[in-house]
C-alpha cells in the first residue's frame, strides 16, 4: 500500500511523456510476465502428464512380460523418473514443495551400530539482538538430525546438532539454519549421492545390486529409494551438463561418434536399439570434456540437434548422418568442415591384411604408419609449429600414398575386397586430408572413440529401461564423470564436491564447477 501511494505521488509529478514510457514500460513487463506464466503453465501440464504416465506404468509392472532382471531395472527407472518429474514441478511451482513434504513417510533410525561423527552448529552469538535487548540468552533445547555418509568402504553416520538459544527478556529464539541439500530433509550425504552415482554410471551397478551391497554392510537402503536420489541428483545436474555442452561448442573442432545401447521399452517386453552420441572437444583443443547425448534413433537430426548452430571441423567416421548435417541448408554449405579418420582408412586395409595377407594392405599399413610417427613428433607443439611440421614432413607422404593407390587401384578387379579397401581412402581423401590445411585438426577419431569405450564395456549391465529421461539422465552423469576423469580427478570426489556446492551456488558461476575447471573446495 505504501508502494502503491508512493507510486501515485510519482506519477503527480510527472508530465504526460513520463507518463506514457511508464505505462509503456509496465506493459512490456506485463507481457513478459504473462508469457512466462503461459511457458510455465505449459511446462507443469507436460510434467504433470508425464507424470501421470510413469504412475500408471509403474503400477502396472507386474503384467509386464519381461524376466527378473529387466523388471527390476525398469522398476529402478520408473522411481528414478518419478522423482526427478517431481523435482522440476516442484521447481516450477515451489509452492507444491510444502504438500510434498506432508506425504513424506517417517524414516526408520539410522543403525546404532555405524560410527557417528558429531557436527555441532551453534549462534555465533548468544547475546539478543532484538532492538533494545541485548540480554544474555540461554539454551533451550536442541535438534539433531542424522545424515548417511559414504566414503568408500564405509558408511558413517553425521549427526548435526544445532542448539536453540532464547532470550529470557524479550522471547527472541536463535537457531543456525539448516544448510540447504541437494536432497532435502533426506538422509544422504553427498558423498553418499556420489557412491551411489559413480555406482551406477561408472561401474555400472544397478540399483538392486547397491541395494544388496550395502544390505551386507548394515544399511537397508531400498532400490526405490536409490533411484529416487539418483532421480534427484539427475535435475540437479542438469544445468552443469548444458554448461560442459555449451563450453564444447565454444571449441573450432569437436569430435563426434556413436554407440548402440539396447533400451526396455514398457508394454512391449522387448529390447530396441537405441544409440548414445558422444561428443568431445578436438584432442588438440584447451580442454578435456565430452558430452554423452541418449537418443532413440540414429538419424543425423541428433546430430543436427545436438550441435544446433555450431561451426567449425567435425571429426567423425563415414556414417551418412553426418553427411546429412555437412549439407544442411540450415547450417550452410561449408560452414560445418568434415574431417576424416586415418585410423579408419588404416583398419580398412589392416583387416585385409589379416584376413588375406594382402602385399597391397600391408604396404598400405606401413605408409599409414609413417604418418603416424609424424603425429607423434609433433603431439606436443602448438597448432602452428604442428602445421608446418606437417605440411614439411606429412604432405610429402600422403601426396605418396596418394598416388599409389591410384596406381594400385587400376590392378585389383572389381568388387574384391582389397578394391574396396582403396576405394574408402580415395572417396574420403579431401576429408582425410585436412589435418593438412589446420594444425588444430588431429589426423583421426580415435579420441572420442577411447570416451566410448567406457560406455561399451558397461553396456551389459544397464539396460536404460523403460525411459527417454532415463537414457538422458545416464548420460548426464555419465559425461561428468568421464570429463572428470580426463581431467584426472576421482569421480566420487568430485561429484561429492560439487552436490555439496550446487544447492548455494550461483547459476552465473555454474562454470566454475566444470570438470576442467574444478578445484577441491
Amino acid at each position: 500500500m505504501i508502494a502503491a501511494m508512493s507510486e501515485v505521488v510519482d506519477l503527480q509529478a510527472m508530465d504526460e511523456g513520463q507518463v506514457r514510457q511508464m505505462l509503456a514500460s509496465m506493459l512490456t513487463q506485463i507481457s513478459a510476465r504473462d508469457a512466462t506464466i503461459r511457458f510455465k503453465q505449459a511446462l507443469i501440464d507436460k510434467l504433470t502428464h508425464e507424470n501421470a504416465v510413469l504412475k500408471r506404468l509403474k503400477f502396472g509392472l507386474k503384467s509386464e512380460k519381461m524376466n527378473a532382471e529387466q523388471r527390476s531395472l525398469l522398476d529402478e527407472t520408473l522411481d528414478a523418473d518419478l522423482a526427478a518429474v517431481s523435482d522440476e514441478i516442484a521447481l516450477a511451482v515451489p509452492e507444491s514443495a510444502a504438500a510434498k513434504d506432508k506425504q513424506t513417510p517417517k524414516r526408520q533410525a539410522l543403525p546404532a551400530e555405524l560410527p557417528r561423527q558429531t557436527f555441532a552448529h551453534e549462534p555465533e552469538s548468544t547475546v539478543c539482538t532484538a532492538p533494545g535487548c541485548g540480554a544474555q540468552m540461554k539454551r533451550i533445547g536442541e535438534d539433531v538430525s542424522e545424515k548417511l555418509d559414504y566414503v568408500p568402504g564405509v558408511f558413517s553416520v553425521h549427526r548435526h546438532v544445532r542448539g536453540k538459544w532464547a532470550c529470557a527478556c524479550c522471547q527472541n529464539l536463535v537457531q543456525v539454519p539448516v544448510e540447504p541439500h541437494v536432497i532435502d530433509k533426506g538422509i544422504p550425504t553427498p558423498g553418499l549421492l556420489a557412491q551411489v552415482l559413480v555406482n551406477k554410471f561408472a561401474d555400472h551397478l544397478p540399483l538392486y545390486r547397491q541395494e544388496a551391497i550395502f544390505g551386507r554392510a548394515g544399511v537397508a537402503i531400498p532400490r526405490s529409494t536409490l533411484a529416487q536420489w539418483v532421480g534427484s541428483c539427475g535435475v540437479e545436474l542438469q544445468p552443469l551438463v548444458d554448461a560442459l555442452k555449451q563450453d564444447i561448442l565454444r571449441r573450432s573442432v569437436i569430435h563426434a561418434d556413436e554407440t548402440p545401447v539396447q533400451m526396455l521399452k514398457p508394454g512391449h517386453g522387448k529390447t530396441h536399439r537405441a544409440y548414445l552420441w558422444a561428443y568431445a572437444a578436438g584432442a588438440h583443443e584447451d580442454i578435456k570434456a565430452v558430452v554423452y547425448d541418449f537418443c532413440e534413433s540414429r538419424a543425423g537430426s541428433n546430430a543436427r540437434a545436438f550441435l544446433d548452430e555450431w561451426r567449425g571441423a567435425l571429426v567423425v567416421d563415414d556414417f551418412s548422418g553426418y553427411k546429412q548435417l555437412m549439407g544442411d541448408s540450415q547450417h550452410g554449405q561449408g560452414q560445418i568442415t568434415e574431417v576424416g579418420c586415418w585410423a579408419h582408412a588404416r583398419r580398412k586395409f589392416h583387416d585385409l591384411q589379416l584376413a588375406n595377407q594382402s602385399q597391397i594392405a600391408e604396404q598400405a599399413v606401413r605408409q599409414i604408419a609413417q604418418i603416424y610417427a609424424v603425429e607423434r613428433e609433433v603431439k606436443e607443439l602448438s597448432a602452428e609449429e604442428r602445421l608446418a611440421i606437417r605440411q614439411d614432413k606429412s604432405q610429402p607422404l600422403v601426396q605418396t600414398l596418394y598416388e599409389w593407390l591410384v596406381l594400385n587401384r587400376q590392378k585389383v578387379p572389381e568388387g574384391s575386397a582389397t578394391a574396396k579397401a582403396i576405394d574408402y581412402s580415395l572417396r574420403r581423401w579431401s576429408a582425410l586430408t585436412r589435418f593438412l590445411e589446420d594444425g588444430q585438426v588431429p589426423v583421426d577419431n580415435n579420441w572420442i572413440e577411447n570416451q566410448i569405450r567406457p560406455i561399451a564395456i558397461g553396456r551389459n549391465n544397464w539396460l536404460f529401461a523403460g525411459s527417454l529421461r532415463g537414457g538422458q539422465r545416464a548420460a548426464a552423469a555419465m559425461s561428468l564423470i568421464q570429463s572428470a576423469k580426463l581431467n584426472g580427478h576421482d569421480p566420487h570426489a568430485y561429484l561429492k564436491d560439487v552436490l555439496t556446492r550446487l544447492p548455494t551456488h550461483m547459476n552465473s558461476r555454474i562454470e566454475e564447477l566444470l570438470p576442467h575447471r574444478w578445484g577441491p573446495a
